[in-house]
């Protein structure tokens, strides 16, 4: 099958190495990889912060960028999830950018999704015998709707014992510019996040979101804690 891979802002900037790794799953999974090197933003952070002009400058690039006639994989439901839920709206007064919008939209998976409801492909012959807990991210469960996904791959992992935490389904702290805007506020949220993924006793944190692990780890490093954070796609790559 060939595919169109969407890297995130986050991943391309300060996680190279994951993006290796999902190139990698990728193709153990069969996938023969379309990159489009002149890729950027999804335009989700100016959307976030109200700025749709530069939201449906960046998403008219998208558009253009992925053309739509194959699956747009994308290691984040951040990303998916908002060009699945708000592309089509953005251009509302637009009929033809709304068609082809709507293209996208139809054809845009998170990474775990993809693996396990479009491929069937979930065990990787991957090996990290480490105990770890699962951070279900905002946008993954409640924009995107991922929850059972990520756990079938993990439960495919050589080694690997998961420990669910408690509020596993509750916010980081991250949201976007929340965690700038409202920094006490956050601050307490990742505190009790990761107070909970440290009293299962596992030695990391994993999620589909980069975004929540620049928050989580930044938390983890202040206060010098053992606990670690690690992007999905990285257990997934090691085999």
């Amino acid at each position: 099958m060939e595919i169109d891979l969407f890297i995130p802002c986050f991943i391309d900037q300060l996680f190279p190495e994951t993006a290796w790794s999902v190139v990698k799953i990728l193709e153990k999974a069969g996938m023969n990889i379309r990159y489009n090197p002149d890729q950027t933003c999804c335009g989700q952070p100016a959307y976030n912060s109200g700025d749709l002009k530069n939201t449906k400058k960046l998403a008219r690039k998208f558009i253009s960028d992925h053309p739509g006639d194959k699956p747009i994989v994308v290691p984040s439901a951040s990303c998916a999830g908002f060009v699945r839920k708000h592309y089509v709206s953005l251009f509302k007064d637009e009929p033809d950018m709304q068609r082809k919008a709507q293209k996208i939209s139809g054809n845009i998976y998170e990474l775990t999704d993809f693996l396990v409801n479009k491929t069937g492909f979930t065990n990787f012959g991957a090996e990290f015998t480490h105990k770890v807990t699962y951070h279900d991210a905002c946008s993954a469960l409640r924009e995107y709707g991922i929850k059972k996904e990520p756990r079938k791959l993990l439960a495919g992992v050589k080694g690997l014992e998961l420990e669910e935490m408690e509020e596993n389904e509750t916010c980081c702290g991250f949201g976007g510019t929340f965690m700038v805007k409202f920094v006490p506020i956050s601050t307490a949220m990742v505190e009790q996040k990761v107070l909970n993924a440290v009293n299962t006793g596992a030695e990391y944190i994993v999620s589909t979101e980069a975004s929540c692990l620049i928050n989580i780890s930044s938390y983890i490093k202040r206060q010098k804690l053992s606990i670690k954070t690690i992007h999905i796609a990285d257990i997934l790559s090691s085999f």
